[in-house]
């Protein structure tokens, strides 16, 4: 299952992030997943949920929208929605050999929402400390 790493993926840039801009915790993050990105969102969201247990992020919320896949022909410019399984051929032309990818492979941190910590104010250490996985290394 990739989703766990993608996830502690995220959890770890957020948490970066976070910690270079003073926040002491994390309550959203949206990501963008294209439809072949290869990514089951259900799968996502509930290793999202463990990578995020005693970090910053614990309790956030993830909002995964959709990016529907779409080519276009380099040979007569057409465009069309890719599907799953995919489609390359173009409609319009029927060629194969001028398929490129517009859209449905992204897999990128959109926004994360998180509360600023006072100026000058100490910043408890976390009680616990999650050790990566392998995938991390």
């Amino acid at each position: 299952m990739h989703e766990m790493s993608i996830a502690m993926a995220v959890v770890n840039q957020v948490e970066e992030a976070a910690a270079a801009a003073g926040a002491h915790t994390v309550s959203a993050v949206r990501l963008q997943v294209g439809e072949l990105a290869g990514v089951v969102p259900d799968a996502l969201a509930f290793c999202f949920e463990l990578a995020c247990a005693g970090t910053a992020l614990e309790g956030a919320a993830l909002t995964a929208e959709a990016v529907a896949a779409r080519a276009r022909c380099t040979s007569c410019t057409g465009e069309w929605a890719v599907g799953m399984p995919p489609d390359l051929c173009c409609p319009a032309c029927g060629s194969a050999t001028g398929t490129e990818l517009v859209s449905g492979r992204e897999l990128r941190i959109l926004d994360v929402t998180w509360d600023d910590e006072p100026q000058g104010a100490a910043v408890p250490a976390p009680a616990h400390t999650r050790q990566p996985i392998p995938e991390e290394r």
